[in-house]
Parts: structure tokens; C-alpha cells; sequence
């Protein structure tokens, strides 16, 4: 036990499989431990290094083990599965994690703070409340279809169907359906009601967070996107350039070349698909303004691509100027144009 310089931990709900190697690279420990021994366990281990996948949880554990004394580093998952050698079971990923920790080129994941996580779960909290209304008001709408009630798309034209639910000499609806779609209404108004207090609380933590302010500054960024960006990306110069920020988000395209020949793709979609869904919609609200074409990089994109083409690479842009910002520690400061 004392031998044990660093350790691949699997986490998972109940059982965690660790593969620790000591100073000769040779296995020491190979074993399964439930979730109430894992912190008794490590507690006994001298300091060490720790490697896990940045994974639900990790963040939680991460936190706990470095207040052991332990140094904790977080893997993206993706970089870890290279190193698992032949069949994927728990084991083999505690091995391929341990193998994986001790490359030197390895990127690794910073470890968020309770309250940055905290902020996030708003976010998560919220896009799962919208995701959830939007499936409400499409069943809701497909139901009073059956019916002959059919409104226009959007989710804007719902509130006729409540109207005509809401309104009893309607006889077009029976009484039994009707009783069921009034349901689908009162749960329509209560996640209404529930976004509307989170974006408040969202537009708080923007006013107390001195970087979402700066964020917010920039063209396209509102107080969710600004928000967002502050509590998820907790260490900006974890990326050497804006350039790698904004490939860690997808908004790159993908490459598939050999032999000298390179072909760019669509864009990769990796990283946080939050986020770059986030930039996208900015970036087309700013492309539909009445400011559109005041800036000569943005007309010219305008006049030569589609407008969902102009959309991401502004997107693209976008997250390199939130690098910049963020690194840098200033508001944005716009280019001067000449007239």
C-alpha cells in the first residue's frame, strides 16, 4: 500500500474498480470497492495521483480526494478509451485510466469549485424544463389535432389551444378529453412558471459574477450565454488560444485527410453541445439585426455563404472574443470601423 505512487479510479453508482501502479510501473493493487469504502480507503493511502474520467460524479469525487491530500486529475473519456487494450469492462478502464494519467501530452479537465457546479445545474435544471415544455406543447398539439383543432407551427400559437380548452361551450372537444388536455395545460403554466424563476436566478448570478458582466458586453451574448460560459468553462487558460476554445466546442470543422490531402467537413460537434447550441443562436440573432451588415467581416460572410453557414463561423468567432475576455479580464472593446 505504501508502494503506490498513482491509481486509475472507474467511478460508477455502487462499485469502483481501482488499478494502482507504483514507481516500476508494476500493478500493486487491483480491487473493487463500494461507494461507502472508497473515501475510508484512500484516507489510508499516502499522497498520490489520482486519474478519473470526467464523468457525472467526477467532479464531486475529485473534490473530495484532493482534500485527502490526494493530486486528482479529471480525463475527457475519449482520451482515455485508446488505452483500453482489448475487451471494455470496469477494470480494464481503472487500467486504461492509470496508463493514460501518466502521459505527458495528456489534456485533462479542470476540476469545478461547489459553486461553479451549482450555477450549472441552474442551466442543466433549465434546459431540461424547456425540453420538457416543448414535448408538452407538441403533444398537446398532435392531441386536439385528432379533433380537427389545428393552429399554426410555433410554440407562440399555442395559447390558442388553451383558449379553446379554457373555453366549455367549445363542443368540438369532449368532455372526457378535455378534462385530460386541461391537465397538459396546468402543467404548461407551472414549467412556465418555473423557467421564468431560474432565468431570474440565472440574471442574478450574471449581476454577482464580474466575468459574465464582461461576457455580456460582447454582440450576441445575453445573460443566459454569458452565464453559461462563466460557470461551465471554469479555467480559461486551460486553452492555450481562443482558436482552441472554440474547437473544444465543435465549431471546427472536421478534418479527413491523408497523404497530404486534407478535406474539411461539417463542423465536429464535440465538447459542451450546450454551450455551442448557445453561440449558434446568439450568433444568428446577431446576424438577423439591424446591425447586421455595419461590420465589413460579417457582410461579406453574409453576401458569400448561407445564412446557417454565417451563423456558426460568427459562433466561432464569438468564443474566441469569450476566450479573449475571460483571459484577459477586461470588457469587450469593439473594432473601429471606418465610415
Amino acid at each position: 500500500m505504501m508502494e503506490i505512487s498513482r491509481i486509475g479510479l472507474d467511478i460508477a453508482k455502487t462499485v469502483f474498480e481501482v488499478h494502482a501502479v507504483n514507481a516500476r510501473e508494476e500493478v500493486v493493487v487491483r480491487r473493487s470497492l463500494r461507494r461507502n469504502q472508497l473515501l475510508g480507503w484512500f484516507a489510508k493511502l499516502p499522497a498520490c495521483l489520482i486519474g478519473m474520467e470526467a464523468c457525472g460524479t467526477a467532479n464531486h469525487w475529485a473534490r473530495e480526494l484532493t482534500a485527502l491530500g490526494h493530486t486528482v486529475r479529471l480525463i475527457p473519456p475519449a482520451y482515455a478509451k485508446p488505452y483500453v487494450r482489448r475487451n471494455k469492462n470496469d477494470a480494464a478502464d481503472a487500467r486504461a485510466i492509470c496508463e493514460a494519467v501518466s502521459r505527458p501530452s495528456m489534456r485533462f479537465v479542470p476540476i469545478k469549485t461547489v459553486d461553479r457546479q451549482a450555477e450549472a445545474v441552474t442551466h442543466k435544471a433549465r434546459q431540461m424544463l424547456i425540453k420538457q415544455r416543448t414535448m408538452t406543447q407538441n403533444s398537446l398539439r398532435s392531441l386536439m389535432a385528432e379533433f380537427g383543432i389545428v393552429v399554426p407551427q410555433g410554440p407562440h400559437h399555442i395559447g390558442k389551444l388553451l383558449i379553446i380548452l379554457a373555453d366549455p361551450q367549445d363542443i368540438r372537444i369532449p368532455g372526457v378529453a378535455r378534462a385530460a388536455l386541461n391537465g397538459m395545460a396546468d402543467i404548461l403554466a407551472t414549467l412556465d412558471q418555473q423557467i421564468e424563476a431560474l432565468d431570474k436566478a440565472i440574471k442574478a448570478q450574471v449581476r454577482a459574477n464580474p466575468t459574465a458582466r464582461r461576457l455580456i458586453t460582447i454582440p450576441g451574448f445575453g445573460p443566459i450565454l454569458s452565464g453559461a460560459i462563466a460557470a461551465i468553462v471554469t479555467d480559461p487558460r486551460h486553452f492555450d488560444s481562443g482558436r482552441d476554445f472554440a474547437a473544444a466546442l465543435g465549431l471546427v470543422p472536421r478534418q479527413d485527410g491523408t497523404g497530404g490531402k486534407v478535406k474539411l467537413g461539417p463542423i465536429s460537434k464535440r465538447g459542451n453541445g450546450y454551450l455551442r447550441r448557445l453561440l449558434v443562436n446568439g450568433a444568428t440573432a446577431v446576424l438577423h439585426g439591424k446591425n447586421a451588415r455595419t461590420d465589413p467581416w460579417r457582410a461579406r460572410l453574409l453576401d458569400g455563404k448561407p445564412r446557417k453557414l454565417a451563423a456558426v463561423a460568427l459562433a466561432n468567432k464569438m468564443a474566441r472574443i469569450a476566450w479573449a475576455v475571460m483571459t484577459r479580464q477586461e470588457e469587450f472593446r469593439p473594432r473601429a470601423v471606418a465610415a
